[in-house]
């Protein structure tokens, strides 16, 4: 109930604050577990991810978010569980492998953190760990705009306009190295980038 009142409310917030563009979202998976991988530029990505899915999405989120007792309720509310960043955190790939062959869909910043635009950074290797393991579409995912509506240390939130565009599914070499995976879908998302701009 939580997850579907803030979806809602973040639907409305989009449209009016960011004229919130999206285009691809007949690739979302209507049916089983899938990931959606997606470039990080600002906070408001989780929320843009989980306004462009019509089905539920679970999040991982820095364990230090949960550190305080109502945002981690609040957290767990909208389906974000703990990971920890900098580590192979065994625990929370159990848990995101657990979601997905529950047929849940989880989205994954490949970069692991915000990035800004028009830079790169080396993926982490787990979603290529979880893209093998659990054998779950991967529909990668750009967003543009964010950046700048809220860019990074920044206080105030601009009216900025949001686009979105959503790939087909990736296919997935499972001999391939979970690195080499990573960065191949990292190399899909950025692809959508020049799509954008046609």
């Amino acid at each position: 109930m939580v997850y579907t009142i803030l979806r809602l409310t973040a639907c409305f917030v989009f449209k009016i604050l960011f004229r919130f563009e999206v285009k691809g979202r007949e690739h979302i998976p209507k049916k089983g577990g899938f990931i959606l991988a997606s470039n990080h530029i600002s906070y408001l990505d989780p929320i843009a991810l989980g306004v462009i899915s019509f089905r539920k999405l679970s999040f991982m989120a820095r364990h230090d978010l949960f550190c305080n007792p109502f945002f981690s309720w609040l957290l767990t509310a909208c389906c974000v569980f703990p990971v920890k960043r900098d580590s192979i955190d065994s625990a929370a790939l159990k848990e995101a492998l657990r979601r997905l062959k529950s047929a849940h869909a989880l989205a994954i910043f490949p970069e692991g953190r915000r990035v800004p635009e028009g830079t790169t950074v080396r993926p982490q290797a787990g979603i290529g760990f979880l893209a093998v393991k659990a054998d779950v579409p991967v529909i990668p995912v750009f967003i543009k705009g964010t950046g700048k509506a809220l860019p990074k240390g920044a206080k105030i939130i601009r009216p900025e306009k949001v686009f979105v565009y959503i790939g087909k599914q990736i296919s997935i070499e499972r001999r391939l190295p979970y690195q080499e995976i990573a960065q191949r879908i990292m190399e899909n998302i950025r692809q959508l980038s020049c799509e954008t701009l046609n």
